[in-house]
This record gives structure tokens, sequence and C-alpha cells, in this order.
């Protein structure tokens, strides 16, 4: 059975879309060079779109993480909470772009425990935020810590939850189909 809640909005078509819709597919293609299933049913509400954006891309920006730990992050959370599309997603972006181990990415893909301490000790930080709902315990906050990570960091992971929180749960409620981009990742 499906989990699908929306059933009866259309994904945005970029060629049609006007007005906040268009403006915001517009900065999305500039973004990452296409426009992926996610974006055109998160277009549907045009802040919603924005903010993932904005976001996103702040997160990238200014985290201080390297790519690697930012794809930990963005998978960690999308895989928690049970988002395929971004699994997927940051599947393909973890292995050809960003430089996340091959072992680390099938660890986390599998359930498993993560062969790399340190990125293990982001992971669980990550994923306890979102399973805490902010308040992650005291043994994992000083396992971060003493992995090499900044209280300031803890910030950052807030922000990335925030993020996938927005396009986990669009995805969720659209049952977005996987890009072609991101098949090969795709989980079930």
């Amino acid at each position: 059975m499906s989990k699908t809640i929306i059933h009866n909005i259309p994904p945005v078509d970029h060629a049609t879309a006007q007005g906040k819709q268009k403006e915001v597919l517009d900065l999305a293609l500039q973004q990452v060079g296409f426009i992926p299933n996610m974006y055109a049913n998160m277009a549907n509400a045009p802040a919603m779109l924005s903010t993932y954006l904005h976001g996103y891309d702040l997160f990238r920006k200014e985290s201080g993480f390297t790519s690697a730990e930012q794809e930990v992050v963005f998978l960690a959370v999308s895989q928690y909470n049970g988002c395929n599309y971004c699994t997927a997603a940051h599947s393909m972006l973890a292995d050809k772009m960003s430089g996340v181990p091959k072992d680390v990415l099938q660890a986390i893909r599998a359930h498993q425990p993560i062969p790399d301490v340190k990125l293990a000790a982001l992971a669980a930080m990550a994923v306890e935020m979102v399973a805490k709902h902010g308040q992650p315990d005291r043994a994992i906050v000083r396992a971060f810590l003493d992995a090499g990570y900044q209280e300031r960091d803890l910030l950052y992971i807030v922000l990335a939850a925030a993020v996938k929180t927005l396009s986990n749960y669009s995805n969720q409620a659209f049952g977005t189909t996987v890009d072609e981009k991101f098949a090969a990742y795709k989980v079930d």
C-alpha cells in the first residue's frame, strides 16, 4: 500500500511555470543544472522549495563540514526518515561527487556499523538529533565531540535536518519518483 498522501497535485512543469513557481524553478535549474522530480513537486508551494534551496546552499557553503561529511549527514537523516528518493540522490552524490568512502556509503545504506570512527560519530549525531527531536543523549554528543567535532557543528546538523525534513516529508507525501540520474542508487 502506498504511503503517498498527495494524489491530485501534479508536478510543476518548468516550461509552463509562471510567477513564483517559475522564479524558484529557475533558481533550482541554475543551482543543479536540471529540475529534479522533487523540485517539480515542491514548487507547488514555492516558499517550500525556496526555503529548501536556500538552507541547502547555506549548509553546503557555511557548515565547515567536508563534502563527504555533508553527504553523510544528509544521507543518514534521509535514511532515518525513510525517504527513498533522498537516500538514492545522496547515495549518488556520495559516490560520484562528495568522496564518501565506498565502505562508509555501503554501511549507511545497509544500516550497518560505519567503519570510519569520525564519520560514524557524525552519522550517529545526525540521526540522534532527528530521533530525539533535538534532545540528544549526552553519550552521543560526547562521542561526537571526542571525534573532533565542535559544539557549533551541532547547529549545522540542525540546519541539515531542517532541510531534509522539507525534502524527505514532501517526497513521501508525493511518492516522488526517483530521477533517472539517481536510479542506480534506488532503494526499496
